[in-house]
C-alpha cells in the first residue's frame, strides 16, 4: 500500500494544499515537519493522532523534523473563546523536556531531527522580525482568520497583540526550516491548518518556492461528540505518571479507555491509533463482527495503542492484568503478596490501615469524602470482591474495586 493510499485508509486527510495526493508517493523532497507547543507537561491522545499520521509518513521513507515550541509556547496558540494564561519560562522549559521525550518515543526514527524554535527566535530582534515577516502580511489577510473573527466579533473576548501575532511566529518556523533543512511540507491537525498556511505564504514571498501543508481531521470522542484534548476537559494523557502538573493517565487506565470504546467507534480508532497493517485490521474487524461480545477489536485496539505509547512489555502486562481482574472466576482474596506487588506496578497503592473513604479520595476515585461515602452507601465499592456499605479501615492486604473498572491495591 502506497503512502497516499494508507493516509486515506486510516482517515489521515483533512484540508491540504496538495491537489494530487498521489504526488506524495513520488515527492522529490521527502522531509516534513510537525510541531507541538509545551502548553502542558504531557501530550494527549489528540496529539497522538497527529503523531500517528507522522509515523505513517516515516514508514514510507519520509524524514521527520519534530519541533517543540519553546518560543511559541511562551505565547500560546490562540483559542477561539479567550486568552491563554501565560506560563512561566521555567514551566515552558519543564514541559518542553517532558513532551520532547514523548514525541521521540512515538516517532521511533533514528533519522528524526528534533528542534526548538526558541533556538532561532532568541536571536531575532523585533525590528528584524517586522521587516522580514510583518511586512509580508496584510492586516486584512490576518483579520480574516477564523479564530480572529470569533475573538473580535460580537460577544467575542477580544485578542491580545501577542496571540494575534502567533500565526506570524509559526509561519516563520516553516520559513526557517525550509531555509535550514529544505523542509517543504508541514503536517498538522485540522485546527492548525490556517496557521500553517502562513509559512507557505512566507516561503513563496521570500524564497519564490512552493511549500505544502497536509492536515489530519481532529479525532472526535464518539460518546461526547467533543474532540480529544485538554481544552475539552476530557484529556487522556500520554504520561503514565505525574510530571508535576497532574497531567497523567496510568497505563492501566489508558488501556481501559480503549477497551471501553463502543463498537461503532472501534473501526475508526483502530486505523488511527495502531501500527497494525491494513490486512490485519480487516481480519480483526471481520472476527469482531462475527462475535462482538468477545470485544476482539477493542482488545486489539487497546494492546496496539498502549504498545505505541508505553511499550509492548507494559502493554502486555496490563492486558494480562485486565484479563485477571475481569475474570468472573477470580477470587481477589486468593492473590499472593507477590502477585499484588506485580499489580502495584500498574494500579494505585495505599497502605494498610487506611479508611475506605480516604482510599477513594487519595487515589482520585472520588472527588470528595462526601462523594466517596455516597459510592460506598450505594454498593459501588467492594473489598476483595465483597461489597462494603460502611466506611471501614482496610487492615489487610486487599484489592478495592470501585464501579466497573477502577482498582486500588492495599498492602
Amino acid at each position: 500500500m502506497k503512502l497516499s493510499e494508507e493516509l486515506l485508509y486510516r482517515g489521515f486527510k483533512a484540508e491540504t494544499t496538495i491537489e494530487d495526493i498521489t504526488s506524495l508517493d513520488t515527492r522529490e523532497s521527502k522531509k516534513f515537519y510537525w510541531g507541538a507547543d509545551p502548553s502542558a507537561d504531557s501530550l494527549t491522545i489528540g496529539n497522538l493522532a497527529a503523531l500517528m499520521m507522522c509515523a505513517c509518513f516515516v514508514r514510507h521513507g519520509y524524514q521527520p523534523v519534530l519541533l517543540v515550541g519553546g518560543a511559541t509556547g511562551q505565547i500560546g496558540d490562540p483559542k477561539e473563546n479567550g486568552e491563554r494564561d501565560l506560563k512561566s519560562l521555567d514551566e515552558v522549559e519543564h514541559n518542553k523536556i517532558c513532551i520532547g521525550e514523548q514525541i521521540k518515543r512515538v516517532i521511533n526514527c533514528n533519522d528524526a531531527i528534533i528542534v526548538d524554535n526558541y533556538d532561532w527566535f532568541r536571536k531575532i530582534n523585533y525590528l528584524e522580525f517586522l521587516r522580514e515577516v510583518g511586512k509580508n502580511f496584510s492586516m486584512t489577510q490576518l483579520l480574516d482568520r477564523q479564530f480572529v473573527q470569533k475573538r473580535i466579533g460580537d460577544g467575542g473576548a477580544g485578542i491580545s497583540y501577542a496571540e494575534f501575532s502567533y500565526t506570524l511566529i509559526q509561519g516563520y518556523d516553516f520559513l526557517h526550516l525550509y531555509r535550514e533543512y529544505g523542509v517543504d511540507l508541514q503536517l498538522c491537525g485540522a485546527d492548525q491548518y490556517g496557521n500553517c498556511t502562513s509559512g507557505i505564504h512566507l516561503i513563496s514571498r521570500l524564497c519564490g518556492a512552493r511549500a505544502d501543508v497536509w492536515s489530519t481531521p481532529l479525532v472526535i470522542d464518539p460518546v461526547t461528540g467533543r474532540k480529544f484534548g485538554k481544552s475539552e476537559g476530557n484529556a487522556v494523557w500520554l504520561a503514565a505518571s505525574d510530571n508535576g502538573g497532574g497531567n497523567y493517565t496510568s497505563i492501566f487506565d489508558f488501556y481501559q479507555f480503549w477497551m471501553n470504546q463502543p463498537d461503532e467507534a472501534v473501526e475508526y480508532l483502530i486505523k488511527i491509533y495502531t501500527l497494525l497493517e491494513p490486512e490485519e485490521i480487516e481480519d480483526i474487524l471481520r472476527q469482531h463482527s462475527e462475535v462482538p461480545e468477545k470485544r476482539i477489536a477493542q482488545k486489539a485496539l487497546a494492546l496496539g495503542v498502549t504498545s505505541v505509547v508505553h511499550g509492548r512489555v507494559a502493554a502486555e502486562a496490563v492486558e494480562n492484568l485486565t484479563a485477571t481482574l475481569f475474570n468472573r472466576e477470580t477470587d481477589f482474596a486468593d492473590f499472593s503478596e507477590d502477585e499484588l506487588t506485580e499489580f502495584a506496578a500498574y494500579l494505585p497503592v495505599v497502605s494498610k490501615g487506611t479508611m475506605l473513604v480516604d482510599i477513594l479520595t487519595k487515589t482520585g476515585l472520588a472527588e470528595s469524602k462526601k462523594k466517596a461515602r455516597e459510592f460506598i452507601a450505594q454498593g459501588a465499592v467492594s473489598v476483595n470482591g465483597v461489597k462494603v456499605t460502611d466506611d471501614i479501615a482496610i487492615n489487610q492486604t486487599a484489592i478495592v474495586k470501585k464501579g466497573k473498572n477502577k482498582f486500588v491495591i492495599v498492602k
